[in-house]
């Protein structure tokens, strides 16, 4: 998800709620405690020179059982961001505390906001020698899909 379209979601949505892929709830009562940009560069395995930016948003339970986010106070920090640290529309990347500091990409499900497990991959496969995948085709199947196949007297060639 997009900086943009978050900023759009929250002048939508009456709550700001979080919950992992596995439907794990963040505590309500977390806090946003960064938003910031970051730009990676670097080299892939292939040899090409890569570079990668990021809105990072990091997310925080404390122990004030009463804080509640709403959504005009994100949006009021995200413009801030936008504002003094010259932020762009770029993909967001949530930070939140697991048994390690997790990295999640960010999808809504209209009601809350999904952190989505992340993962890696890699970025040159031709150059890795590593085949890509080719796709499973029955050829009896292509057969019966036979609408647009050429038939003898058919006209079609």
């Amino acid at each position: 998800m997009t900086l943009s379209k978050i900023k759009d979601l929250l002048l939508m949505v009456d709550t700001v709620e979080f919950q992992l892929e596995d439907t794990t709830k963040v505590p309500e009562h977390f806090h946003v405690t960064e938003v910031g940009q970051s730009t990676k560069t670097f080299i892939d395995c292939g040899g090409v020179i890569r570079t990668e930016k990021l809105v990072n948003f990091q997310l925080w339970n404390a122990d004030d059982y009463d804080h509640r986010l709403k959504p005009a106070k994100l949006l009021n920090i995200i413009k801030l961001s936008e504002e003094k640290l010259g932020i762009e529309d770029a993909e967001i990347e949530v930070e939140y505390q697991g048994a390690t500091i997790g990295k999640y990409d960010l999808d809504f499900n209209g009601q809350q906001f999904i952190l989505k497990n992340k993962t890696t991959a890699c970025l040159a496969l031709d150059a890795c020698g590593i085949p890509v995948e080719k796709q499973q085709i029955n050829l009896a199947e292509l057969q019966k899909s036979g609408s647009t196949a050429c038939t003898p007297g058919g006209g079609c060639c």
